[in-house]
C-alpha cells in the first residue's frame, strides 16, 4: 500500500488525463492502469462535473482520488491561485505543485515552488511538489512541509526515461516522505528501471495518452510497476565483470 499524508492506495502507478484522443480511451487506459490517483489539470479543464464533454464528467468519484494539478502555471502566485479555485471547485486538500520555470524545456522554477509549498502547506494543503532530480531542493520542500516530493526522470513529455538513477536514488535515500518519479517515462521498460530505484511511486500521462494503443500501454504500465516494485523488493544480483558458474562445482563428476 502506498501512503502520502495519511492516505493509503492500493496502486503505486498514478495518472494523468490529458492528450486523449477522446473521453472515452482516456477512461478505458485510466481503468486498464488499475490507478487509484487521477490527476486533474485545473487551469485546463471544464470544471463543471455536468458536462458530458468535458473530462470530469467521466471520472467516477467513487473510483478514483482526484488529485488536482497547477499544470501551466510559471509563478508561484499563480500555482497557489489555481490550487485554491481546486479546492474551491471541489477538489480535496491533495494538490500537485507545479510551477514551471522554462517554457521549452518545462523544468520546474525550484525558487518559486518552495515559496508556493510553504504559502499552501500554512493553508492546509497536502502538497505533492513536481521537481527536478536535485537532492538539496527536494530536502528544502520536505521541510517546508511537502506530503510528497516528484522528481522529474527527464523533461514532461519527452518519453526519455531515466536519465540519472542515482539521482533519484539519492533523494529517495535521504527523504522521508514519499517520492514519486513524475515526468519522462515513456514505455514499460523506463516504469520498471524507475521502480527499481526503489521510490514509492510513478506518475504518468504523456506515455500513455500518445501511445498507439493507450489501453494496452496502461496495462503494461501497470505490470512495470509491480514487477519494478517487487524487483527492488527482491534485491538484484551483483553485477560482476567475471564469470560465475550458475550450478555449483562441488562433488561435479570426474
Amino acid at each position: 500500500m502506498l501512503e502520502i499524508a495519511g492516505r493509503t492506495f492500493r496502486s503505486r502507478l498514478m495518472v494523468g488525463t490529458g492528450k486523449y484522443r477522446s473521453n472515452d480511451e482516456m477512461v478505458r487506459a485510466l481503468d486498464a492502469s488499475g490507478a487509484d490517483i487521477v490527476t486533474v489539470a485545473v487551469r485546463r479543464v471544464n470544471l463543471d462535473r455536468t458536462d458530458a464533454t468535458g473530462i470530469l464528467h467521466h471520472l467516477a468519484l467513487d473510483r478514483y482520488f482526484l488529485l488536482a494539478n497547477t499544470a501551466g502555471c510559471y509563478s508561484a502566485d499563480e500555482a497557489i491561485r489555481y490550487a485554491r479555485l481546486g479546492r474551491e471547485a471541489g477538489f480535496n486538500d491533495f494538490v500537485k505543485l507545479e510551477v514551471i520555470g522554462d517554457k521549452d524545456t518545462l523544468l520546474p522554477d525550484t525558487a518559486g515552488l518552495l515559496e508556493a509549498t510553504a504559502v499552501l502547506v500554512k493553508e492546509g494543503f497536502k502538497v505533492l511538489a513536481y521537481t527536478n532530480d536535485d537532492l538539496i531542493t527536494a530536502l528544502r520542500l520536505q521541510d517546508a512541509g511537502a506530503a510528497a516530493v516528484m522528481p522529474l526522470a527527464s523533461p514532461i513529455g519527452s518519453g526519455l526515461g531515466l536519465l540519472n538513477p542515482y539521482y533519484i536514488r539519492t533523494i529517495k535515500s535521504r527523504l522521508t516522505v514519499p517520492v514519486i518519479v513524475d515526468a519522462g517515462v515513456g514505455t514499460a521498460s523506463d516504469a520498471c528501471l524507475v521502480m527499481e530505484q526503489g521510490v514509492d511511486g510513478i506518475l504518468m500521462n504523456t506515455a500513455l495518452a500518445e501511445a498507439r494503443d493507450p489501453v494496452e500501454m496502461a496495462t503494461a504500465m501497470r505490470l512495470a510497476v509491480d514487477a519494478g516494485r517487487r524487483a527492488w523488493y527482491a534485491g538484484r544480483m551483483p553485477k560482476r565483470e567475471i564469470a560465475v558458474p550458475s550450478s555449483p562445482t562441488d562433488g561435479m563428476l570426474r
